[in-house]
């Protein structure tokens, strides 16, 4: 026959064998895990997340400048289109469509005036050169900002719906001839030129300022 074990026996066992080995959860499928217990701060339910809260929640992710705590409205607000991802859908912007005056020509007393241009030529000239000594490094950008000056100064003295156009002609003073010519293709009954010499012991320039009547 054989010897049964003693209940205390098999019972220690089982108590032994129960502390030793990992506690095994088996969880069935669709059942949630046992939350930790919670004390009396977290007492509180937890908000339930919807589609909702998503879209608005990433919205605002969209609309936040960089080193700002609180998200900015973003820039849906600027326009009238949305994407649904929350940005903006830029529509192009329509060109001013002007309508026609049907004018061939200028104002009576609105026309190009050459004496009056020259003079403000020569004045300028002489304030801007002086006694300025001629540098053949320094020659290109004078000329070029006597250029923007002499322009600047003459749209003072010249009616609107006139187009400007400068030359400057600058080099050393060194007792030579030189011969300055040009032509163009305008209208004589609306359109002028003016220009203006300067010369002192160290260079000279030649300014001839155009005006083209354009409509």
């Amino acid at each position: 026959m054989a010897e049964q074990p003693v209940p205390e026996i098999a019972l220690l066992a089982q108590v032994l064998a129960s502390t030793e080995a990992p506690a095994l959860r088996s969880t069935r499928r669709g059942s949630q895990p046992t939350a930790p217990a919670r004390g009396p701060e977290d007492s509180k339910p937890a908000p339930l997340l919807s589609r909702r809260n998503s879209i608005l929640s990433r919205r605002s992710y969209f609309g936040m400048v960089p080193g700002s705590r609180r998200p900015s409205i973003g820039p849906w607000m600027l326009h009238r289109r949305v994407s649904f991802s929350g940005l903006p859908i830029f529509q192009p912007i329509l060109k001013t469509r002007l309508e026609n005056t049907y004018r061939i020509g200028p104002d009576k007393g609105c026309r190009f005036d050459a004496g009056r241009v020259q003079r403000v030529l020569e004045g300028t000239l002489a304030c801007a050169l002086g006694t300025t000594v001629y540098s053949a490094q320094g020659s290109a950008p004078l000329a070029l900002s006597l250029t923007e000056l002499l322009q600047n100064q003459a749209k003072e003295v010249v009616p609107p719906r006139y187009k400007l156009v400068c030359h400057v002609v600058l080099g050393q003073q060194g007792q030579q001839s030189l011969l300055v010519a040009s032509r163009g293709l305008w209208d004589p009954e609306t359109d002028s030129f003016a220009s203006a010499t300067f010369s002192n012991a160290s260079l000279f320039a030649v300014a001839t300022v155009y005006g083209v009547y354009f409509e």
